[in-house]
Order: structure tokens, then C-alpha cells, then sequence
């Protein structure tokens, strides 16, 4: 049983005391049966006036910061201790439902997963939806295991990943048409695609532990990690990661689930102050194996 920790740390500054508004920080791991927290820390200066822990509606960890001091710098400091299950590539039989596609998806289920089954970006000209069945057997029925494997491989060999500094997610349009993006906008992409052709897929951030054998291999590692969920019957929800091929949970730690990438920010919050006094903004994240030696951390920004 793998044990894995990740320190997450960021720190805001500005060229003068300042105000803080209310805090959201989504960065503790959602517990399972292949994923479980054994420990964890949550640093923040100046101390908050009060921290408080809730569910979203995904049923994500969030806890809310309030302050009532000023400060030049605002730091969070997350450290946690997982221990890290990786389930085995999933295989459908020819007996399950959803082994062909199309399928569809049990009348008592259809209502909870019709909003990860809506696409929700514009494509006036269909062009998502034409690169997504582009991964179709001209005879139907395909199997499905082949067309979400190849979506996800395809992803990762037609677009160049490239790190991106701008706040949020670009349009699906504009990472199929760029040919370019980070794995957020991979997922997105991913996502939409999917949802062309009438899966279930929503959003999934997290980490990826990059082992050093593979690091060649990978890219995300030691910064904040996007990729996708697949609901299928009787295999329930399946990771993907487009970014690095990945198919399952193996390296990747799961933080938050979403429809739209814009509901799983892992830290978001306001100052109050002039607009020029903010500077810069520091983010610094390691996940370590306590099978491995300290120099093998990885550090990056997030992206």
C-alpha cells in the first residue's frame, strides 16, 4: 500500500498591508476505497479569523477562510499523508451493458447524470463532435473500452502540451483548433468530446506522482493535475488522464469532481486593498513517496 505526501504551498504578496476576503481551499484528497487520508495540516498566516469545513454539492472537501487582520503576505500551507490504492485498468466483458457502445444508460441513473451527459460549450459548427467520431467504427457497434482509450491516447499525440500562466480554462474550441493546451484544457476538451457522443464525463483535479523511472514519460508532475471521469453501468466512474495516457487511478491522486472545471479551483479568494498593490503569487507543490528519497521531489508552479 503505496503512502504518498503532498506538501501544497502558496503564498500571496503585496507591496503593502492589505484586507482579506472569505477563502475557498479545495486541496484535501476525496477519501475512497483506493485513496485514504492518513494525515494532513492546513497552515495559513496570518491565522484566520475562522475556518470552517463543508461538502460542496459534488461532495468535495472545502474549507472557508475568514480574516479580520491585514497583512503584506497571505500563505497557505497544506501538508497530507495518503495512502494510494491504484485500481487496476478496468475491463468490460461482453456481457456488460455498456461493453458495445452506443448503450444506454439505466432509466434510474439517467436523471442524476444527464447534467455530465449535456455538453456545455458552444460548437456551432461541429467540430467537436466531428473529431470525437472520428473515433467511431464505421460498423457499428464499437466497443467502448476501444473509443474512450483512443480519445484519450489521441489527445495526448494530435495537441502539443504547453504550460499556460493566464487564470482559467480556454474553450474547447480554442485547444481543438490551437492544437495547443494544458492538461485543464485537455480534460475540457476531453470532456466535451465525450459528451458529443453521450457519455457521462466530468471534470477531476488533483496531483499525479510522477515515479522517477517514468518522469520522461509524464508531464503535470509536482503542480496541480487535471483530468477526467467516465461513467459507464456497472463499472461506475473511470479515470482517464489525456495528458499522459493514463487510464485509471494509477499516480493520480484525486482532490475534486465537477461539471466545469470553474467549480474545482483548488484556492480562490479576494483581497482588499488598491489595485497595484498585489505583487506576485508563489506556489510551490511536492508529492513524495515514503518509498523514495527526498531528492527525488518534484517541484513546478501550478499551471
Amino acid at each position: 500500500m503505496p503512502l504518498l505526501t503532498i506538501h501544497h504551498k502558496t503564498e500571496y504578496r503585496y507591496n503593502r498591508p492589505v484586507a482579506f476576503g472569505e477563502h475557498r481551499i479545495m486541496l484535501r484528497p476525496r477519501d475512497g476505497h483506493d485513496l485514504r487520508v492518513l494525515d494532513s495540516q492546513l497552515d495559513i498566516s496570518p491565522t484566520p479569523m475562522s475556518l470552517r469545513w463543508i461538502h460542496d454539492v459534488f461532495g468535495n472537501s472545502v474549507a472557508i477562510a475568514t480574516f479580520d487582520e491585514r497583512a503584506d503576505t497571505l500563505t497557505f500551507d497544506w501538508h497530507v499523508t495518503v495512502e494510494h490504492n491504484p485500481v487496476e485498468e478496468f475491463a468490460l466483458t461482453p456481457d456488460d451493458p455498456a461493453f458495445f457502445y452506443p448503450f444506454v444508460y439505466d432509466d434510474e441513473e439517467f436523471p442524476d447524470l444527464v447534467q455530465y451527459i449535456t455538453p456545455q460549450y458552444a460548437d456551432p459548427n461541429d467540430e467537436i463532435a466531428e473529431w470525437a467520431r472520428g473515433f467511431l467504427d464505421e460498423d457499428s457497434p464499437s466497443p467502448t473500452f476501444k473509443i474512450l482509450s483512443g480519445i484519450t491516447h489521441g489527445i495526448r499525440e494530435q495537441f502539443k502540451y504547453r504550460k499556460r500562466h493566464e487564470p482559467g480554462t480556454q474553450h474547447p474550441l480554442d485547444t481543438l483548433q490551437s492544437g495547443t493546451g494544458t492538461c485543464r484544457d485537455y480534460a475540457l476538451f476531453m470532456i466535451e468530446a465525450l459528451r458529443h457522443l453521450g457519455f457521462a464525463a466530468r471534470f477531476v483535479s488533483g496531483y499525479i506522482f510522477v515515479p522517477e523511472d517514468i518522469e520522461e514519460h509524464h508531464v503535470g508532475g509536482g503542480s496541480t493535475h487535471a483530468w477526467v471521469q467516465v461513467y459507464l453501468p456497472s463499472a461506475g466512474w473511470i479515470e482517464f488522464d489525456p495528458t499522459n495516457g493514463i487510464v485509471g487511478t494509477r499516480d493520480l491522486i484525486r482532490v475534486a469532481v465537477a461539471r466545469d472545471p470553474r467549480q474545482a479551483i483548488p484556492l480562490y479568494g479576494v483581497y482588499i486593498g488598491p489595485g497595484d498593490a498585489f505583487e506576485a503569487m508563489d506556489v510551490n507543490i511536492k508529492v513524495v513517496s515514503d518509498d523514495q528519497d527526498s531528492d527525488q521531489e518534484m517541484e513546478a508552479e501550478v499551471l
